[in-house]
């Protein structure tokens, strides 16, 4: 029977190449979105594409209801969960320095996604994996998507970068919470090559940081979607003997950037 997984934010971007590689690799996935039907849609023609089974299901996970549904609708179709990768978040893009340019209100909305939706998603679905693990002996994992900003103190935004540091915390709680039954990890990326920081910094800016990391970080290169999908598959799949961990995917740029290259 094949696996199954949820992948939190599933429509667009990494979320969208982790569902296409667990695919690849013969899990069924279920593609969450929030408002990009059209790209969930596409996402999802592109897994089955690969021979497997998949569903796409609406759901903001920043809503506790939303995140059971969201469990609810995969157990429903398959039967069985083995695998869950937080990815969906959001931020608000905040100019560096200027503490007046966030609210209680984007701290609120920040961290119940990021951080609140994470810890309901893996509630949902950890009734199904203890079962799995009592009657069958097969252990789910949980892969939460943080950000090497946690590293740096410097990303998108104050309340952004907060509620990722409290992610790893989480990440390390539910490692101890909910074994044996489940395994839990993280990964750090760094800069990722989606329209997700493009949209947000706009063009000049976003060429800019990819420049920057393409000349000056020690691997000389700027995260694909791609890339931070391995890591986190090697976590979902692979790494059998591995929980309460954090890898950062980031071509090294939180060693800290080279000198320029001398022209």
């Amino acid at each position: 029977m094949a696996k199954v997984a949820i992948v939190t934010g599933s429509a667009t971007g990494m979320g969208a190449t982790c569902a296409i590689e667990l695919a690849a690799r013969g899990w069924n996935v279920t593609i969450n979105y929030t408002r990009s039907k059209k790209e969930a849609d596409e996402t999802y023609a592109k897994v089955k594409a690969q021979g497997v089974e998949a569903i796409v299901v609406r759901a903001d996970v920043g809503h506790d209801a939303d995140c059971r549904n969201l469990a609810a609708e995969t157990l429903s179709e398959w039967g069985r969960i083995d695998g869950l990768i937080n990815n969906a978040a959001t931020t608000k893009f905040q100019k560096v320095g200027d503490l007046e340019d966030v609210t209680p209100e984007d701290f609120d909305r920040i961290f119940r996604v990021n951080t609140t939706g994470a810890f309901m998603m893996g509630r949902a679905v950890f009734p199904a994996m203890r079962k799995q693990w009592e009657e069958r002996k097969e252990r789910g994992a949980i892969v939460n998507v943080s950000t090497n900003a946690t590293l740096i103190g410097n990303g998108s935004s104050l309340p952004y970068i907060l509620s990722k540091g409290a992610l790893n915390t989480l990440t390390l709680m539910l490692a101890r919470w909910l074994s044996p039954a489940v395994r839990v990890n993280a990964i750090s990326p760094g800069l990722i090559q989606t329209g997700w920081m493009l949209n947000g910094v706009g063009e000049v800016e976003y060429n800019k940081m990819k420049e920057e990391e393409e000349q000056r970080t020690p691997l000389r290169q700027a995260g694909t979607p791609e890339q931070m999908s391995e890591a986190a598959l090697f976590f979902l799949t692979e790494a059998s003997n591995i929980t309460g961990q954090n890898i950062v995917v980031d071509a090294g740029s939180h060693l800290g950037l080279l000198p320029k290259p001398c022209s």
